[in-house]
């Protein structure tokens, strides 16, 4: 008995569960998984409104926000002390212990209301991307002078069902194939999106763009500069699964150093895909720029296919693991 104690010892963390054996680099990951999402692609349409010098700005400046805030959120993950307090294994668990009970009710019904936002959002995004599906293989076999219109609504409906049929399966959120597709697929739809509007540019198709962004009325034009803001801050979120990427951290170094080393590479690597993908789309649609490059393209139709696929794919793995981490 005794020659085993001390091999049990080692296999367990201070609070009694199994060692965790992550580090920097396997955050860093999980960081930029969460982030490179379906909203990456509309980054493009945000620094048509922005403009070059604001556009560039503002992704660099929410990326340097976003590695200060959650440096200070990883400080947090336990309490009261940094290093050796007790863990806290969710965003809310955070908010009661160092906010109180209050703010915890407050904090919650900020949060399920995000939450509800996003869950729409991924809703009108699949079916967006359905329809882009069905238009890009309905042109190419008809041609560009067919009217190739379809309605979203089917599409929604189709995969609110699917989502409920889902969520009936035990433990698929925590299934390891969903969060592997969903890294792949969100890589994936970036890259074609990304690629498709380099060979625009490459060509010398590519739109005539502005230091300024498109010109609009004031008030439109101050209209779509929020909008565009918030569309960057929304990309670059993170918060409420923090707790969960540092829950998989090894003690030592402890989790808050670890944390913030990973905050840097992971924000940096985001800030880099964010400005890929919006300039290249800006550069290749100019004022016209859609709120989803790939909806810009039909041809080579298997290929916005697929990318539109791979968002299909990454919408029904994210709404299930951003259901539950909720």
């Amino acid at each position: 008995m005794d020659n085993t104690k001390p091999l049990i010892e080692l296999e367990l963390d201070d609070d009694g569960r199994i060692r965790r054996t992550g580090n920097v680099w396997t955050a860093s990951i999980h960081i930029i998984t969460v982030v490179v999402g379906a909203g990456v692609l509309s980054l493009a349409w945000v620094m048509a409104q922005l403009g070059w010098l604001a556009g560039i700005a503002s992704i660099i400046t929410f990326s340097a926000v976003s590695i200060f805030t959650y440096n200070l959120v990883a400080d947090c993950y336990r309490y009261p002390d940094p290093v050796t307090g007790k863990r806290n294994y969710t965003y809310m668990q955070a908010v009661k212990a160092y906010l109180g009970g209050t703010m915890h009710v407050f904090c919650g019904l900020v949060q399920y209301t995000k939450l509800a936002g996003i869950t729409v959002g991924y809703t009108i995004t699949s079916s967006t991307s359905l329809v882009a599906i069905r238009k890009a293989i309905c042109i190419h076999k008809t041609g560009d002078a067919a009217s190739c219109k379809f309605l979203n609504n089917p599409f929604m409906i189709g995969f609110g069902i699917l989502q409920l049929f889902l969520s009936q399966i035990p433990n698929f959120h925590e299934l390891t194939w969903l969060s592997t597709a969903a890294c792949i697929t969100s890589f994936g739809y970036v890259f074609i999106g990304s690629g498709l509007c380099l060979l625009v540019v490459l060509s010398g198709k590519g739109a005539a763009t502005s230091i300024t962004g498109t010109k609009l009325p004031a008030e439109d034009k101050l209209l779509r500069v929020f909008t565009g803001l918030g569309n960057i801050a929304l990309a670059c979120t993170y918060a409420t699964v923090i707790y969960d990427i540092m829950d998989t951290l090894k003690s030592h170094p402890s989790e808050n150093k670890q944390m913030k080393r990973a905050n840097v590479l992971g924000v940096t690597a985001m800030a880099i895909l964010f400005l890929l993908c919006s300039g290249l789309g800006y550069a290749a649609f100019g004022d016209n720029t859609p709120g989803n490059i790939l909806t810009g393209f039909t041809e080579p139709f298997w290929l916005v296919a697929l990318g539109n696929g791979f968002i299909v794919i990454h919408m029904i793995g994210a709404y299930q693991v951003r259901s539950f981490f909720h």
